[in-house]
């Protein structure tokens, strides 16, 4: 054998072992995409599946082992001595041991379909983790295929190799030696293993049985050796002559000593010397991180999920075999060297174990066997995975290609695409470059599997239950992190780029794929939190100084209401917005629920206005009955409800938003028919009432009357909850939306009862809550532009500035920015006088003032039209642009449901014409001036 030879396949070992594990890809059902049942009844009459033996104890048992049982040993033991060793297999076996224990768990929790790992991760983590883990898994078995390849074709040249420019070529100098002589070997070896894969599992199972039969008998003889063959000197392979000139010459012969004690003594400790083939200096790390790659392909075996008999029995046994023989065989073979082979010879001669072989081709052809195994295992991986990910449409057409399958079930395109990566990735020839990034990704994956466990234990689902549970929350995290130091530890650039890769894909992903339906683990996960919070959410610790609104908008039909919806969520801050819903029914006559149907419209009318509510629907025998069980119902612990927004009682034909023009233009293709993918076809409302003539609230189309509105009013007030009376807000657009300059919108804010002239309070709980109210929203992001104005209404004989004065002094103890404006309204309050004298000349009673404290006041039916109409054309005759929105303090109720009529009637009078206004009354504090 040539001198050559040991130099080439520790070369071999160290680009193509570093490319992490060769791993056994699944192999899919002859199935399109469809649901699990329909592809367990078109599996009859497919191969046979492969059982815990063939299809998981061998290919990870290969996959483990590869080269690195000939040609790592010596270079481990010979550098970090035998207690180092076995203390770097302790450490790299707990690495995996803990990933180990996650694939057992997931896999025995339900039935495993094709793409193991890539299967496993998006079930678990949601098809963006998933889709992009298995992009990266797809790569790293394309790369590491071709890596093997041509760690293969070198082994060939060593041996069998004849350069042209006369330099010491192999033993048979057969093979002519060049960069397009070994793509062509390459393009031939893959080309073996591409007609095995495309024949399908059943042949590779086959094959890799009688390769592991050959490392098996290989392994044996290794074994043996130490036994059979007597000690004797070997010569070492030339290497480079002493980089320094007075330097001694390196040794040219090495001893196997047979199992010595004095042997056994000099290995016992670290020698860290210059690596003969590289030039570099060892150190612990550098040789961990080469040994740890021996350790790797613990995954070959889940990933023939899709072809094993049961898989939730295969994996976790066949798995956790392999792991432990390939740690004794490891061990085992670390301690025979140790005793055996002295220190030079291990440090110099990194092929020593065919030196001192009974027959010297037996460790050559176990390398050629493993070599060929590794790169036959990683193209069917990544075919498998290719399949899997086609399957799952997250690419859409890109790769419906590969979903292509043959009869008995072989995924015949994705393995000739994945061939062709392969076959491209050949033609860069020399792939020392990215042997690292490959391991990394393995390694990625690996760590994802960890997270997925993690995940789907913390998230306390009833239905995560594996029947393997021999692991917990602490062995997944130890799992991640080691993983996560491995990857840093062989490089820590390439494992940063990963990671931003996967991150980039995942958005990728999150943006373009369509929604799944296998359960998103997120939502287990919040769920969990979200539970445990609102336990700890104690509402007997509110206190005023974190008050924040959170609103029950109530919505007849929503066709009408978008403006609406979208400013409430401008005003919540932060708050609890909940958007509420009554249809009138009785359940005991309706065969079904028959809101459960209209959950999914007000969800995606959600999406669509890319709003943060939750929707409220309930089945009442009248509205006001329903308003009552939503303001009793909504929310949950300290997050409920405390203020109950109406849309205002008017004859006023609402506006059909989701039918507009100008926004269901995109509903319709190029050919005139309508687009499924449009978001306003998934809206399924009734249409908007139309009058239908004549007067009164049944001609209207109205589902409640007047007397019922005020009633639901009434209801919150004593519910203790504020309420608010929208009017005007189809045609109220955000500064923001309507892309116009912030600082030309204004908002108005009129403090006083308007409809209480002789109260002239304005620091009283409602005007505090009013001012509350349009200061949050000068704070939301789509209002921070705009002016907030202050309305003083000041009467004769009043100091116009030294009201003023009070109400900025007000201000800037609340910490609000105004625009202080004072009204003169003597003509409108001479009004209101007017036509109170009127009633007294009558003699009607007069009420008790101090009546006003707890009700609206009695005198409602003493203000006239007149008086109502000038104030609101007082409102609109200010100077300056016209408001964005207005606030008016509502008053409460009148205490007597006979006036309930007139009292709506005079709030129609005062908002006329106004545009969008909102009527507030507010009851509970919300202002403190204390930190």
């Amino acid at each position: 054998m040539s001198e050559r030879t040991p130099l080439l396949n520790y070369r071999l070992s160290t680009s193509v072992t570093e490319s992490g594990e060769h791993q056994a890809g699944p192999t899919g059902e002859a199935v399109e995409p469809s649901p699990a049942v329909a592809r367990r009844k078109a599996a009859h009459g497919q191969p046979q599946k492969l059982s815990t033996f063939f299809g998981v104890v061998i290919p990870t048992l290969l996959s483990m082992f590869s080269v690195v049982l000939f040609l790592r040993i010596g270079l481990v033991v010979g550098q970090c001595g035998l207690y180092q060793t076995v203390a770097m297999f302790l450490v790299a076996y707990f690495i995996i041991s803990m990933t180990v224990l996650s694939v057992c768990a997931i896999s025995t929790n339900g039935a495993l379909d094709a793409g193991g790992a890539y299967y496993m991760i998006s079930r678990a983590l949601g098809p963006e983790f998933g889709g992009s883990m298995g992009i990266m898994f797809f790569l790293a078995n394309v790369c590491g295929s071709a890596l093997y390849v041509l760690g293969l074709v070198e082994a060939l040249l060593a041996t069998f190799g004849a350069p042209e420019d006369g330099s010491r070529g192999g033993v048979y100098e057969v093979l002519p030696v060049g960069y397009w002589w070994s793509v062509l070997y390459g393009s031939a070896i893959l080309l073996l293993c591409l007609l095995v894969c495309l024949v399908g599992a059943h042949i590779y199972a086959k094959a890799t049985f009688l390769i592991f039969l050959v490392v098996m008998v290989v392994l044996l003889t290794v074994l043996g050796s130490f036994f059979a063959v007597p000690p004797h000197s070997i010569t070492l392979p030339a290497t480079s002559p002493p980089p320094v000139a007075n330097a001694s010459a390196p040794p040219t012969t090495a001893n196997f000593t047979g199992f010595k004690l004095d042997t056994l003594l000099g290995n016992l400790e670290a020698d860290y010397t210059v690596d003969y083939t590289t030039g570099m200096m060892m150190s612990f790390a550098t040789v961990f991180a080469v040994m740890f790659n021996g350790c790797t392909g613990i995954m070959a075996g889940s990933n023939m999920s899709g072809d094993l008999k049961n898989p939730s029995f295969s994996i976790p046994r066949g798995t956790i075999t392999a792991v432990i023989f390939t740690f004794i065989i490891y061990n085992l073979l670390s301690l025979m060297v140790a005793c055996s082979c002295d220190r030079v010879l291990l440090q110099r001669d990194y092929s020593f174990l065919r030196d001192i072989n009974v027959w010297h081709p037996f460790v050559i052809i176990g390398v050629y066997s493993s070599t060929l195994s590794a790169a036959m295992s990683n193209l069917i991986g990544a075919s498998r995975i290719l399949y899997a990910l086609a399957r799952d449409d997250l690419f859409g057409r890109v790769l419906s290609p590969a979903k292509r399958t043959s009869k008995s079930g072989n995924p015949w395109m994705s393995v000739l695409l994945s061939w062709f990566l392969v076959q491209l990735v050949l033609f860069s020839g020399k792939l020392n470059t990215i042997a690292s990034i490959v391991t990394i990704f393995f390694l990625l994956v690996y760590a994802a599997v960890d997270l997925a466990c993690l995940m789907l234990e913390w998230a306390s689902a009833p239905n995560f239950r594996p029947t393997f549970r021999y692991f917990t929350w602490h062995t997944c995290v130890l799992g991640i992190v080691g993983c996560a130091v491995m990857m840093f530890l062989i490089n820590a650039i390439y494992a940063s780029a990963s990671i931003a890769f996967m991150l980039l894909l995942l958005l990728l992903i999150h943006y373009l794929s369509p929604t799944c339906s296998w359960g998103y683990i997120s939502q287990a996960l919040i769920f969990h939190q979200v539970r445990k919070y609102l336990l700890m959410l104690d509402v007997r610790k509110d206190h005023v100084k974190f008050w924040r609104p959170q609103v029950l908008l109530m919505v007849a039909n929503p066709r009408g209401s978008l403006g609406l919806i979208s400013f409430i969520n401008d005003i919540k801050k932060s708050g609890l917005y909940v958007l509420g819903h009554v249809q009138i029914g009785d359940l005991d006559v309706l065969p079904s629920d028959p809101l459960q149907s209209q959950y999914d419209s007000w969800l995606s009318l959600v999406d669509h206005l890319n709003i943060k509510a939750f929707v409220n629907l309930t089945l009442a025998s009248s509205i006001r009955h329903g308003v009552q069980h939503l303001l009793f119902i909504s929310g949950l612990g300290g997050m409920r409800p405390n203020t109950l927004v109406l849309g205002f009682y008017d004859d006023c034909p609402p506006v059909d938003l989701l039918q507009d023009p100008a926004m269901s233009s995109s509903g319709t293709s190029a050919d005139g028919s309508e687009d499924p993918e449009d978001p306003l076809l998934r809206f399924h409302f009734p249409g908007l009432r139309r009058p239908a003539g004549g007067s009164g609230e049944a001609s209207s189309g109205k589902s409640l009357s007047a007397q019922e509105y005020v009633s639901v009013i009434a209801d919150a007030v004593k519910m203790h909850k504020n309420v608010a009376l929208a009017r005007g807000f189809g045609e109220c657009v955000s500064p923001a939306r309507s892309g116009g300059g912030g600082g030309s919108v204004c908002v108005d804010v009129w403090p006083l009862s308007l409809l209480r002239p002789d109260a002239s309070s304005y620091v009283d709980t409602c005007s505090l809550f009013l001012l509350q109210m349009a200061c949050i929203l000068s704070m939301s992001r789509p209002w921070q532009r705009a002016r907030l104005r202050l309305f003083l209404c000041v009467e004769k004989g009043r100091s116009l500035k030294a009201a003023e004065h009070k109400l900025g002094l007000l201000l800037r103890e609340l910490r609000m920015k105004a625009e202080v404006h004072t009204v003169a309204w003597d003509t409108q309050v001479a009004l209101h006088w007017q036509r109170q004298r009127e009633q007294e000349d009558r003699g009607e009673k007069e009420e008790d003032p101090d009546d006003y404290a707890n009700s609206f006041p009695s005198n409602a039916s003493r203000l006239s039209d007149d008086y109502l109409l000038a104030v609101n054309r007082l409102i609109l005759d200010q100077p300056g642009p016209p408001p964005a929105v207005r606030f008016l303090y509502l008053p409460r109720p009148p205490a007597d449901t006979r006036r309930y009529r007139s009292y709506l009637q005079q709030l129609e009078l005062l908002t006329r014409d106004l545009g969008p206004t909102l009527l507030i009354h507010g009851i509970t504090p919300v202002i403190t001036t204390q930190l």
